[in-house]
């Protein structure tokens, strides 16, 4: 039992894991999501776009540009071979 448990368990690590994209985000396609528009977001483009493009993924605390309003949210860009895949989600 513990024979099968163990590689299952490595094999379930191993494909979780965030790997960078096949084909490099560019920053046309960063600012095609308009993220800036409907975001505050301190970090630079520049900044997402090195984390996109090493890991995969990136996941920014920042709140919706609604302006009189404060909704903090977590913000989580996947490079996938589509395009980038935009979720948010409330802090």
């Amino acid at each position: 039992m513990r024979a099968i448990i163990l590689p299952a368990l490595l094999l379930l690590v191993l494909t979780a894991c965030s790997i960078p994209p096949d084909k490099p985000v560019t920053r046309q396609e960063l600012m095609a999501t308009r993220i800036y528009n409907y975001y505050v977001i301190e970090e630079s483009p520049e900044m997402i776009l090195n984390a996109l493009n090493r890991d995969g993924e990136v996941v920014i605390a920042t709140k919706r540009n609604i302006p009189g309003k404060n909704y903090p949210v977590h913000l989580k860009l996947l490079a996938t071979s589509e395009g980038i895949e935009v979720v948010d989600y409330d802090r």
